[in-house]
């Protein structure tokens, strides 16, 4: 029995069916396509087993994948058995694989046996095998260019390695697809090459005047042979042969007055010619020099613009226009100038400007702001030969002034001397120590027009030159200076002999020919002293302010390391940088602006001048400079209209005699547009704009034909108005003139308070009256309004025996051209006091010729009936005839009148005799009859009355 049970086990124990695990290599490396799923694997997949040849235990039944490092292998490949018994293997992926997203994958698999049986029990599986899996790529992707378009430009005359690269890409993922093997131009004959890595040469010299542009087009091809999906252009220029300078300058600027700023430079830039240069100079230099004092100012008169900048008022101009009042500049020869102000020229000899005592008397005190203009060598004279000996003559005097203050004098004089400017100033002419203040400026020297503001507030002195501040070097003179001649005289343009000598240390003695000395040379204009406060700074500014100049447009574009200058009077500007394209930028932002509204047309020459610094100093480049002008152009003129008056005035002649005169222009309207010209179908056509804002700066009122005469009449003025608003009046017989820069609306009402008295008895027929108002010191004028003044006088006092012929010559003498009482519209007012007394007298003397003339008939009726009874005896009954040769016929002098104020009356009368026919001249008008007297025995010619 125990050999039989072990007999019965050795079977169980001896023949297990799975004693061994699969076995599989550790790595496999495997390729896919993309257009494939099957994976070749290197080595080959198979699964061994020792069991083998045993049906199950020797059997692979399959393969499981897992996971691998990145976690994703196992989802997107399987694996499959292709031969159980053999255990061949095959990997596979469960989707298309894209290279472009994920190039290679990594995972884990394990082989399992079938086990002891069917049911694939006691199955083993094998050890965990690593699989590499790489996506071979398949060309499916053409190259795409980065741009569609490529520029460049080139210098001519020269051969370039590369002009420019043109470059291509590929989305395939493998070097063999996503590589550009090869660029090509595929635009025939064209004078450029491309290599394999898309750069473009040319392959002969290029000339800018045969062909300027060149366009042609290029393509790529990958490795693979797949042509770009799009060719690209290409465009080179061909510059000129490369010369350092500004490219884009303009010559000629045009600026519409009213337009504001506009930029002179907007396509300016510097070329270097890839020269390195690390520090840019450019200075923009406008010349106004020639208009007015330096630039485009306002075109009123001096003391206008002190009204209109605030400046205090009661300044003294030492050098008036010449007039009666003012003859002490009337021998000083004067030069236009397009401003208001008039321009004085001093010689240095015997142009001198002496100002009367009474003129001096109203500036005393040592407190006092003395203004002028001045330009050095403006008149092109020479410096007198007869100087006097100890005098310097290079020491020019300006003013002179001794003036006197309460019991004592003070004594000053301004002079220049070299580019020196010094004022001496004696506080009392009693002490022998003068202050000397002496400014050093280019200014004085430099023979451009400048303004000088001198405010003395003793002991400290304010110079402003072109409305900036100089500070003085103050020099106490220790020296043993004689004192001036406490005399009060002020002279312009030199020196008082005596004085200057006496403090020059000179003797006193001298020729009578040397009167004057150390005589200014140059022009001077507008030299004012007012007493009193100093000028506040913003007056002066405002005094001195130029309208147009020069100007950066925004800084805040201004580029990192840019500066910008510009000077006082904004006539020069200057950029500084170190970056060319800012430095470019920069340029571009320089603009012109004038803000007058009537800018002064014409040309302002302009200059660029251009300094560069380079690394190597000796090779450095240097530019030319630069040359052209701005034109304004003429801007839109005003239309000063006159309207509201007249043309005829009539009025009762007591009121012209009456203490207040009548007013002559009560219902003055002024109105100032602008014409400007529209581009119409029909050509350029000059249109009106609606009415501006305006300022005047004068009117005049004339009377035409005589002058007035002071004994019995007067234009009235309300001089106090006239004093408020700040304007002047010169009132002379010739003319009444209202000047000063004011608004319309004050002229209008300063106009309308113009009035016209007569004394007594003094009324006249007609008196004619010109009105005319100007701006801008004449330079745009209105039209001129002519008023027509009727004196009405009561015929009730004219009607009387004694005096009526003479009262009808006076009516009708022969100055009057047109009817003194005809085509006036009467007023109100009056019409019923003046018209029925006048109709009335009309009417008497007009029955009175009617009864005149029907007695006449009946005479003569009766004589022609004599006659014809009396024929036979004609010879003894002729001295018993009617004699009508001595008959005088009166026109009646008020037909005219009588026709205008509607009133008619009916002559009647016959005449068959020439000498009973009334004569007329030819010549006489309607509203002018003549009165033909002939008296007998006299055949001379009639007396026109």
């Amino acid at each position: 029995s125990g050999w039989l049970a072990l007999l019965l086990w050795f079977p169980l124990c001896c023949h297990s069916a799975n004693k061994h695990k699969p076995w599989i290599e550790t790595e496999y490396q495997g390729i896919v396509m993309e257009n494939d799923n099957t994976v070749l694997l290197n080595p080959p997949l198979f699964a061994l087993d020792k069991d083998a040849p045993l049906h199950y235990a020797g059997e692979i039944c399959g393969f499981r994948v897992h996971n691998g490092p990145s976690g994703s292998g196992s989802v997107q490949f399987e694996a499959v058995v292709l031969d159980r018994s053999t255990g061949e293997g095959l990997v596979r992926s469960k989707e298309p694989l894209d290279c472009e997203s994920q190039r290679e994958h990594s995972f884990t698999i394990q082989a399992y046996d079938c086990g002891e049986g069917p049911d694939g029990a006691n199955s083993k599986k094998s050890h965990k095998a690593t699989v590499h899996v790489r996506v071979n790529d398949v060309n499916e992707f053409s190259p795409v260019f980065v741009e569609r378009r490529y520029e460049a430009s080139v210098p001519e005359g020269r051969l370039f390695d590369r002009i420019v690269r043109v470059e291509a890409l590929d989305a395939d993922c493998s070097p063999q697809y996503s590589q550009i093997c090869f660029y090509d131009i595929i635009t025939p004959n064209v004078p450029f090459a491309i290599d394999n890595d898309g750069n473009i040469k040319n392959t002969e010299p290029l000339d800018s005047k045969r062909q300027r542009v060149h366009t042609f087009w290029v393509t790529a091809f990958d490795c693979g042979k797949n042509r770009a999906q799009a060719d690209a252009q290409v465009v080179v220029t061909v510059k000129p042969s490369c010369k350092p300078g500004w490219i884009g300058w303009s010559k000629r600027v045009e600026y519409t007055p009213g337009s504001g700023s506009i930029p002179l430079f907007p396509s300016l830039h510097l070329e270097t010619c890839e020269e390195t240069v690390w520090n840019i100079q450019a200075t923009v230099d406008l010349q106004t020099g020639h208009i007015g004092k330096g630039c485009d100012r306002d075109s009123y008169s001096d003391r206008s613009v002190r009204r209109l900048c605030g400046a205090v008022r009661g300044e003294v101009d030492l050098l008036p226009p010449p007039s009666p009042a003012a003859n002490w500049t009337s021998a000083l020869p004067t030069l236009p100038s397009s401003d208001s102000s008039l321009v004085f020229s001093f010689n240095g000899s015997a142009h001198v400007a002496v100002v009367p005592s009474s003129v001096a008397a109203a500036i005393s005190g040592d407190h006092f702001t003395l203004q002028l203009w001045m330009r050095r060598g403006g008149a092109t004279t020479q410096p007198p030969s007869n100087q006097a000996r100890g005098t310097r003559r290079e020491e020019e005097t300006i003013i002179c002034s001794t003036v006197k203050n309460d019991d004592s004098f003070s004594h000053y004089y301004l002079s220049v001397h070299g580019c020196r400017l010094s004022l001496f100033y004696w506080p009392d002419v009693s002490a022998a120590r003068p202050v000397k203040f002496l400014w050093k400026l280019e200014q004085v020297c430099d023979s451009e027009w400048h303004h000088l503001s001198l405010s003395v507030q003793f002991p400290s002195v304010t110079l402003y030159v072109d409305g900036v501040t100089f500070d003085p070097a103050l020099i106490h003179d220790n020296g043993a200076i004689p004192n001036p001649a406490p005399r009060q005289r002020m002279v312009i343009g030199a020196c008082w002999g005596n004085d200057w000598l006496s403090l020059k240390g000179c003797p006193l003695s001298i020729d009578v020919n040397q009167m004057y000395v150390a005589g200014y040379r140059g022009l001077l204009s507008g030299v004012t002293v007012r007493p009193g406060s100093v000028e506040p700074h913003s007056v002066v500014e405002c005094l001195y302010a130029c309208r147009e100049g020069l100007d950066f447009g925004d800084l805040e574009t201004l580029g990192s390391g840019m500066k910008v200058h510009v000077n006082p009077s904004q006539s020069v500007l200057v950029l500084e940088g170190d970056d060319i394209e800012s430095f470019n930028r920069a340029v571009q932002q320089v603009t012109y602006r004038n803000s007058l509204r009537f800018a002064t047309p014409g040309v302002r020459p302009l200059k660029l001048t251009t300094s560069l610094r380079c690394f190597n100093e000796e090779s450095c480049l240097t530019l030319r400079q630069l040359e052209g002008y701005l034109v304004v152009l003429q801007p839109d003129a005003p239309q000063i209209s006159l309207s509201g008056v007249g043309p005829h005035l009539a009025r009762p002649a007591p009121e012209f005699e009456g203490p207040r005169g009548v007013p002559l222009f009560p219902e003055l309207r002024i109105v100032c547009s602008l014409s400007h010209a529209v581009n119409t179908a029909d050509g350029w056509v000059a249109l009106m704009s609606d009415a501006v804002a305006h300022t005047l700066d004068g009117c005049e009122v004339q009377p035409l034909g005589e002058e007035l005469n002071p004994e019995r009449e007067e234009l009235l003025v309300d001089m106090d108005a006239l004093r408020e608003r700040g304007l002047e009046i010169i009132n002379t017989t010739a003319y009444i003139a209202i000047t000063g820069a004011e608004s319309i609306s004050v002229y209008e009402d300063v106009l309308r308070s113009v009035r016209y008295r007569l004394a007594k008895g003094s009324a006249r027929f007609e008196r004619r009256f010109r009105l005319s108002c100007s701006e801008m010191n004449g330079r745009y004028t209105s039209n001129e309004l002519t008023l027509e003044v009727n004196f009405l006088h009561s015929l009730d006092s004219l009607y009387h025996p004694s005096h009526l012929l003479a009262s009808q010559q006076q009516f009708l003498h022969p100055s009057h051209h047109s009817g003194e009482l005809s085509g006036h519209t009467l007023p109100n007012p009056h019409r019923n006091s003046v018209v029925p007394g006048a109709a009335t007298v009309i009417i008497m003397v007009c029955v009175g010729f009617l009864v005149v003339m029907v007695i006449l008939g009946v005479f003569r009726i009766r004589s022609i009936h004599r006659r014809g009874e009396g024929a036979r005896g004609a010879a003894k009954e002729g001295s018993g005839q009617w004699d009508d040769s001595a008959l005088t016929i009166i026109v009646n002098p008020m037909e005219s009148y009588e026709s205008r104020m509607g009133i008619s009356v009916d002559t009647e009368g016959e005449g068959e005799e020439d000498e009973e026919v009334v004569e007329s001249p030819d010549d006489a008008s309607d509203d002018q009859r003549v009165i033909i007297i002939k008296k007998e025995g006299k055949e001379g010619n009639p007396r026109r009355y």
